[in-house]
C-alpha cells in the first residue's frame, strides 16, 4: 500500500475509514485486542450505546451538519416495548441520553479558553493521516490540527480519575501514534458528563513512552499471530503469565 494524498484523503469517509480499505492500516482502537485478547482482532463487534454518544458529541462540535441525522426516542429505558418497536435497525439514542450530550458540549463551547482553542482560525477538523510506524502501516483521523498541536476531545464519567482511565483506554498509545502521525504534540480537552466539570490534559513524556511501548507489544503481537510469516495460529493462543 502506498501512502499517497489519494488514500489518506479516502480515509475522510468513515464508509472507508472503518471499511474494508480501512483494514489495511492498523490504528489504536486495535491495540486494546492485539494486547488483551488477540482471538477478537479485526471481529465484528457488537453495537454499542457508548459509541453513539461519543459519535453525537464528535459531530455536534466537529460535524454539526452530521449530528442533525442523530435519531432519538423520547422513552424512559430500553426496556420499554415504544423502545423495542422502534428500534429494530440498531440500537436509538434515548432523549435524555441525547440532552446530556447536548450539555457536555455546551459546558465545553461556552468556557472561552476551551472554545478559543476548538474555534481557532486555520484549525483544521477530522483530519486523517497513515505512517509507517514500527514496521507497520498506521492510520488515525485528529479531531483538531491546530498550528501548534492537536486536540482530541474527550467525555468521561469521572474526570477526577482520568489520569488513569487515559491508561485503561490507551489514550496513551492514541497520544504516541498521533504524535507520530502528525508531528505535534496531542492534548485532551475533556468534560464530565455527570457534573460537566472541565480539563485539560497534557500529556507528559512518561505517558507518551508508556504509549509507544504499548505499540510495539502491539506490533509483535500481531507480527505473531497475524503477519506475512506469523509463527502461531491465533486459535492455539492462550493467556500465560505470573501470579
Amino acid at each position: 500500500m502506498n501512502i499517497t494524498p489519494e488514500n489518506i484523503e479516502k480515509l475522510r469517509d468513515d464508509e472507508q475509514y472503518y471499511g474494508d480499505f480501512g483494514r489495511q492500516f492498523l490504528s489504536n482502537s486495535d491495540i486494546g485486542k492485539l494486547l488483551n485478547d488477540p482471538t477478537q482482532f479485526r471481529q465484528p463487534q457488537a453495537d454499542n450505546i457508548n459509541f453513539h454518544k461519543g459519535r453525537y458529541f464528535h459531530q455536534l462540535i466537529l460535524e454539526p451538519e452530521k449530528a442533525e441525522e442523530t435519531e432519538f426516542i423520547d422513552v424512559s429505558s430500553r426496556n420499554t416495548k415504544a423502545y423495542r418497536e422502534q428500534a429494530t435497525r440498531g440500537i436509538i439514542m434515548l432523549q435524555k441520553e441525547g440532552q446530556q450530550i447536548r450539555d457536555c458540549v455546551s459546558a465545553m463551547m461556552s468556557k472561552l479558553q476551551f472554545f478559543e482553542g476548538i474555534r481557532q482560525e486555520g484549525n483544521e477538523y477530522e483530519v486523517p493521516a497513515i505512517k509507517e510506524i514500527k514496521g507497520m502501516l498506521w492510520k488515525g483521523k485528529a479531531d483538531i490540527v491546530c498550528a501548534d498541536k492537536l486536540i482530541d476531545l474527550k467525555t468521561t464519567s469521572n474526570i477526577d480519575d482520568f489520569k488513569w482511565s487515559a491508561r485503561k483506554y490507551n489514550y496513551d498509545s492514541q497520544c504516541y501514534i498521533y504524535q507520530e502521525l502528525f508531528g505535534k504534540p496531542l492534548v485532551f480537552y475533556t468534560v464530565d458528563k455527570t457534573d460537566m466539570r472541565l480539563g485539560i490534559f497534557t500529556p507528559t513524556e512518561e505517558f507518551v513512552q508508556r504509549g509507544e511501548e504499548k505499540v510495539i507489544r502491539a506490533v509483535n503481537v500481531y507480527k505473531k499471530f497475524f503477519g506475512e510469516n506469523a509463527e502461531f495460529d491465533i486459535n492455539e493462543y492462550f493467556i500465560e503469565d505470573n501470579l
